[in-house]
């Protein structure tokens, strides 16, 4: 249907896939611990957010530019990288303990943050992009395209398997975390730990050119 084929095993490899870790993983769970279940669920929209732009660029062939062109591949890859070394260096330089006392308790403008955070750090890494840009088409028929519909269906599907996958993530971390809340020392290496995990991951993106 609308060229779209083994579609089964499209959903099994997008699950694949979302049990990987990487970057968004852990985003998620790093707002996960430290501020609680609501900014992990926050945390999970700004990535699904992100990942929908993706979608939605190479349903419409933009991010066939950003294949193309050298220029503007490593002018995303560097912000995106610079992005990911700003928020592990503010993690890791910063005085306050990861697991707040109160975690429970935020502003809308602290939420708001949070999911500006999980969109930037996913629409700024130009490697998800270039995967749905290569991963979607191999299970479309070329000679069955019905325009972006196919892309739009399976990128759909994608982020749905992804926004489970990624709410277990929170809901489990912000659990999991009620028994260290207290823990002042817990906390301060959790978040010098993430910090360095974010700094890695944006060395990584930067510097590497797979």
């Amino acid at each position: 249907m609308f060229g779209i084929e083994n579609y089964p095993g499209f959903i099994l490899a997008a699950i694949i896939l979302n049990l990987t870790p990487g970057v968004d993983t852990m985003y998620i769970l790093t707002r996960s611990v430290s501020h609680g279940k609501n900014a992990g669920l926050v945390s999970v929209a700004g990535i699904m957010s992100g990942c929908l732009v993706h979608v939605l660029c190479a349903a419409f062939g933009l991010s066939l530019i950003l294949s193309r062109s050298a220029f503007i591949f490593m002018l995303v890859k560097w912000a995106g990288a610079f992005y990911l070394i700003y928020l592990g260096l503010k993690m890791l330089l910063g005085k306050n303990s990861a697991l707040k006392t109160s975690p429970s308790v935020y502003e809308a403008m602290s939420l708001i943050k949070i999911y500006k955070q999980g969109v930037l750090t996913n629409v700024l890494n130009p490697k998800v992009g270039l995967f749905f840009l290569s991963f979607l088409p191999q299970f479309i028929n070329p000679n069955h395209v019905n325009g972006p519909i196919p892309f739009l269906i399976l990128g759909g599907t994608f982020l749905v398997t992804g926004t489970i996958w990624c709410l277990f993530l929170s809901l489990t971390a912000a659990l999991m975390t009620n028994t260290l809340r207290h823990n002042k020392i817990a906390g301060t290496l959790l978040q010098k730990f993430s910090g360095m995990i974010f700094i890695g991951f944006g060395l990584n993106i930067g510097f590497n050119n797979d």
